[in-house]
């Protein structure tokens, strides 16, 4: 019972079908309608290379497009986008997105290159498959346990089947390695019949990502993936690099080899494998992998279809776009001549001594044309705002279709890059302590006249299709005033025709999701959490997640000294109270505590994040010894597990 309550995924993806009713949808406005028009004039020629390169190899794919959870909930649909025929886009979807869907939209079991296969399409992920003496070497699982059944299952199918002798991780981020479970069995692994690779720091990165910040990216991640919208021309278009994100079980299992620098070499399962090391680039522990037999470079995520995020939108730490470039620069120096197959965790593969280093070398101009137009604006005084606005990527660069921003777009990277040096405060005193957005709102539609004169002025800019402006002054109505009616639907609309124009699938995404919400409300929230993937995550870094739920206000000035005796897992620390902080401490106890817990870690994680009652604990088998009350007090102070939280109003 304790078990199955304290971690959920709440991920109702719109790739699973339709879980809530969605609202009518308004059609493309005359102003969105020239705006994709003049895009599709603006495209460069397509030459036929990707739509080769994403068909090349196919060899099967599943019979049943449902892949479905154990009590028979789809979670994932291959035939989501069967609907999509034609080059002409609908006038609600940006064309160049549209030719980029079709590409992304084909699902299967692909080879690569000799003893080396993608399942591509079976979520927002690729699980790259290769074939060792004695079983599979499998390279980043997917995000669920369903899906990466159903991609093995396939596998085996097709190609025979084989055990599975180890799991690549090739990065901290959860479509990598939630599917673990669901392709090999822990007590294999103990047991040293599977070994788990990953690259140095992975445990804690990805405590970090979808433990500490969880909640927060979690709940973000409903508008960049669109989570609650359906599939179609109205709604969800992918994700940009792949469709969307799976619904299902997040697993994980801890890795037993790091690897941590750059040209190690590891014989898997008789297969000879070479690791780069890219970390602080698309995420803070990453790894790209090269296979010498097969002459095939996995570029993980630094380089795929799309110029990437520096700064994700459902929120993530900042990430290095020099460095970025400079992997880039390093993978075409060292793997460029000796590969002619290149892939990546999404996307299609590129076949072809040339194509490998034009990519490679192709993505890395734009990053460092990113990072250093960006920093060069910079440095001349422009801000944030300033530089996105002025900031495009040359013809040589952006008329190459990998690079185009079907994920990341130049707008908001170059805002991250600005961050990632200067921060979010531009200089400017008006900004370095503005009043909270509903004051600041209420304000700024009374110094426009009152809520008619916005409503007029929003009403004459969504005319004239300034969208921009007209969402601008929208959302300060709805800040000041949530419950006008009109004020909430032209804000919808205007966030809707905005969605219609987007190139970059997220950014469709969060607009179309904003809309839904202000007509809709809020509905469930990805849940990056799992009581799998917690059970993973060692006890030090939980215990900091805790800490970051110590409500001040609840737990004042006492001062707690209680120690902790983890019996399942032979580990012991000390948890100390005061100024309203929380420390723990591994391996160490108070002399004189006033309080020891003992049990199982399951017990502990139900005490402290789903704050059960402690005598309900202690039938369980928790152990407390010693006052009582200072544990009460602690479980009393720590905040519930966060839920969905407002973000398009107040």
């Amino acid at each position: 019972m304790i078990k199955k309550a304290l971690f959920f995924v709440g991920c109702a993806s719109g790739l699973a079908g339709a879980v809530f009713a969605e609202p009518a949808e308004k059609p493309a406005s005359a102003a969105t309608i020239s705006a994709q028009r003049a895009m599709a004039k603006s495209l460069p020629v397509d030459d036929g290379r990707d739509s080769g390169f994403a068909d090349r190899g196919f060899i099967a794919t599943l019979s049943d497009p449902q892949i479905k959870a154990k009590d028979g909930k789809i979670v994932w649909n291959l035939g989501a986008y069967d609907w999509m025929s034609g080059n002409t886009a609908p006038e609600s979807v940006n064309p160049s997105l549209w030719r980029h869907m079709g590409l992304l939209r084909k699902h299967g079991l692909f080879a690569l290159s000799e003893n080396m296969w993608q399942v591509r399409g079976f979520d927002v992920s690729n699980m790259t498959v290769i074939k060792g003496q004695n079983g599979w070497i499998l390279i980043d699982p997917l995000t669920t346990r369903e899906t990466a059944t159903a991609a093995l299952r396939l596998v085996n199918e097709t190609l025979g089947t084989r055990p599975v002798s180890a799991v690549i991780y090739s990065h901290s981020h959860g479509d990598h390695f939630g599917g673990v479970r669901g392709v090999v069995n822990e007590a294999d692994v103990k047991a040293g019949k599977v070994q788990i690779i990953a690259p140095e720091h992975f445990l804690a990165e990805t405590a970090s990502e979808n433990v500490m910040a969880g909640p927060a990216m979690g709940r973000r991640a409903n508008f960049q993936f669109g989570s609650h919208l359906q599939p179609g021309p109205f709604g969800q278009m992918g994700s940009g690099i792949g469709r969307g994100v799976a619904g299902g079980d997040i697993t994980l299992i801890a890795p037993t080899i790091e690897i941590q620098k750059t040209g190690e070499t590891r014989v898997i399962d008789g297969v000879t494998l070479e690791f780069q090391m890219v970390p602080e680039s698309e995420a803070p522990a990453e790894m790209n992998v090269y296979v010498p037999a097969a002459r095939t470079f996995l570029a993980a995520e630094i380089a795929t279809c799309s110029l990437h995020n520096i700064l994700t939108p459902r929120g993530a730490k900042v990430r290095d776009t020099h460095a970025w470039a400079g992997f880039l620069n390093e993978a075409a120096n060292l793997y460029g001549d000796r590969s002619d197959t290149i892939a990546s965790s999404h996307c299609w593969p590129r076949f072809g001594q040339e194509e490998v280093k034009g990519w490679l070398t192709g993505q890395r101009d734009n990053y460092r044309y990113l990072h250093d137009q960006t920093v060069r604006m910079m440095n001349k005084g422009m801000t944030q705002a300033e530089i996105a606005e002025a900031l495009k990527a040359p013809a040589a660069i952006g008329d190459q279709w990998f690079n185009k921003g079907y994920y990341g777009t130049y707008s908001h990277n170059s805002k991250a890059i600005y961050q990632f040096y200067l921060g979010w405060y531009d200089a400017v005193p008006a900004n370095l302590n503005p009043h909270p957005p509903e004051i600041r709102a209420a304000k700024m539609v009374t110094a426009m006249g009152g809520t008619k004169k916005v409503l007029a002025t929003a009403k004459k800019a969504m005319a004239e299709g300034d969208y921009r402006w007209s969402s601008d002054l929208l959302n300060n109505l709805v800040f000041a005033d949530p419950k006008n009616a009109e004020g909430r639907a032209l804000l919808a609309d205007s966030y809707e025709q905005q969605g219609y124009q987007a190139e970059s699938a997220i950014w469709r995404n969060m607009f179309l999701t904003a809309a839904h919400e202000l007509r809709q409300g809020i509905k469930a929230s990805i849940n990056t959490q799992s009581i799998d993937m917690i059970s993973a995550v060692p006890t030090a870094l939980l215990l900091d997640s805790v800490a970051t739920r110590l409500d001040p206000a609840a737990i004042g000035n006492r001062k707690l000294a209680i120690n902790l005796n983890f019996t399942d897992r032979n580990e012991q620390a000390k948890v100390s109270v005061g100024n309203a902080v929380m420390f723990s401490e591994m391996g160490a106890a108070h002399p004189t505590p006033a309080a020891t817990i003992s049990g199982p870690r399951q017990l502990f994680l139900a005490l402290l994040f789903l704050k059960l009652p402690v005598a309900q604990l202690e039938s369980a088998g928790l152990k407390v010894e010693g006052d009582r009350s200072q544990v009460e007090a602690l479980q009393a102070a720590l905040d519930p597990m966060p839920g969905p939280f407002n973000i398009v109003e107040p």
